[in-house]
C-alpha cells in the first residue's frame, strides 16, 4: 500500500520547520503564526472555534492565544451579549505580521506546487479536500471520546 498519509506527514513538517525557522526574527514561536492568520481570517473567533479548526486541544490553543496577546498581535474583547465569551482580532501590529505569513505561505505554495499543470494541481486540492474531510470527521469521532477499530 502506498503511504500517502507520511508524505504529507514529511510535507507538513518541512513546512512548518522552514516557517518556524523564518518567522522565529519576527518573534513568533512554534505554531503561533497558524494562530494569527486564522484570527485575520475570522475576526470575532471564540477561542474554541479556532482550537476546533487548527485541531489541537484548548490548553495548547489558550498558551498560544496569550503569547499572541501578549506581544500585542492580538486584542480580546467581551461579546456584546455574553460577557464571558472572549472574541479574538488581530491588532495593527497583528495584520501587518499576518500579511507576511501569507506572503510566506503564498510562496511555498508555489514551490511545492512547481512542475504540476494546472488541471493537475486542480484535481490534487479536489482529492485534498476529499481526504481532509475524511480525517475531520475521524478526528471529531475520537475528539467525542470514541474509539476507532483498526
Amino acid at each position: 500500500m502506498i503511504d500517502i498519509l507520511r508524505d504529507i506527514g514529511v510535507i507538513a513538517r518541512s513546512l512548518d520547520s522552514i516557517a518556524n525557522i523564518e518567522f522565529k526574527e519576527l518573534k513568533l514561536t512554534k505554531g503561533q503564526y497558524l494562530y494569527l492568520v486564522r484570527i485575520q481570517e475570522n475576526p470575532g473567533i471564540i477561542p474554541d472555534k479556532l482550537s476546533e479548526m487548527i485541531k489541537v486541544d484548548r490548553t495548547t490553543a489558550s498558551r498560544a492565544i496569550q503569547k499572541l496577546e501578549a506581544n500585542g498581535y492580538i486584542e480580546k474583547h467581551s461579546d456584546p451579549v455574553n460577557k464571558k465569551i472572549k472574541r479574538l482580532f488581530t491588532t495593527q501590529k497583528g495584520d501587518e505580521l499576518a500579511d507576511v505569513i501569507v506572503r510566506e505561505n503564498e510562496y511555498s505554495n508555489g514551490v511545492a506546487l512547481t512542475g504540476l499543470t494546472d488541471e493537475e494541481i486542480k484535481l490534487f486540492s479536489q482529492f485534498l479536500t476529499t481526504i481532509k474531510q475524511n480525517v475531520e470527521e475521524d478526528w471529531d469521532f475520537v475528539k467525542k471520546g470514541n474509539k476507532r477499530i483498526y
